[in-house]
């Protein structure tokens, strides 16, 4: 706010020094909201670290698995056994709210499935087929996990960054421009009181020469 733009009238102070209230008030808010959300994000970053440790060691035990199983079923009788499910995974995509940011909420069915709804039969199929079907639906289960959380993080890290540059705009910019203008206002409006005041004076005391002037006048008339 430059000063020049400022005008120093007591309608401007009392409008800026209510700007300064509210101001003052968001800037409180605000600070509170971005304590918070760090507290919040870094609840999420301890999940995140839980959830990808775990979800890379599924993915090295379902390459384990798949390894073993090509090993021992071979290629083709491992893909055979993929294209025999029929069902894929569901996902369904909500989201929640946590201090005002906007989440995502990631829910899946049909991610586990027994013998049966894997579709490739009991028979002719050996117990590491089973193993390995079971060991990547662990892994999506994890991915679909980390996923979730990986993006709640960046999000809560995306709004801890916005309210902390419009927390430090309001502390280092607007605030102190307000005060700044108020003090100039204050300043100029006790100026132009004791103008005034030195006027009222000067009238006052022409006023009593004039008086004293014109009662000297008379007495001499008098005489």
């Amino acid at each position: 706010m430059a000063l020049r733009d400022v005008k120093p009238t007591r309608s401007e102070l009392i409008d800026i020094k209510r700007k300064i209230k509210l101001s003052e008030r968001g800037y409180n808010i605000l600070k509170m909201k971005r304590d918070g959300l760090i507290l919040e994000f870094f609840k999420v970053l301890k999940e995140a670290k839980d959830t990808r440790g775990e979800m890379l060691r599924k993915y090295q035990h379902a390459q384990e698995m798949i390894a073993l199983a090509n090993t021992v079923e071979g290629t083709i009788g491992v893909k055979a056994a993929a294209f025999s499910v029929k069902e894929n995974p569901e996902i369904t995509l909500k989201s929640k709210n946590i201090m005002g940011v906007v989440v995502p909420q990631i829910e899946a069915t049909k991610v586990r499935k027994n013998l049966l709804e894997r579709g490739y039969g009991v028979l002719g199929s050996k117990s590491v087929i089973d193993e390995t079907a079971e060991a990547y639906e662990e892994l999506v289960e994890a991915i679909l996990e980390s996923a979730e959380i990986e993006t709640t993080m960046k999000r809560l890290l995306d709004e801890i960054d916005h309210t902390k540059r419009r927390v430090n705009a309001l502390e280092f910019k607007v605030i102190p421009e307000l005060k700044e203008a108020a003090a100039f206002i204050k300043m100029r409006l006790d100026e132009m009181e004791r103008e005034e005041l030195f006027r009222l004076k000067r009238i006052k005391a022409k006023a009593m020469v004039k008086a004293e002037a014109e009662a000297a006048a008379e007495a001499e008339a008098a005489v």
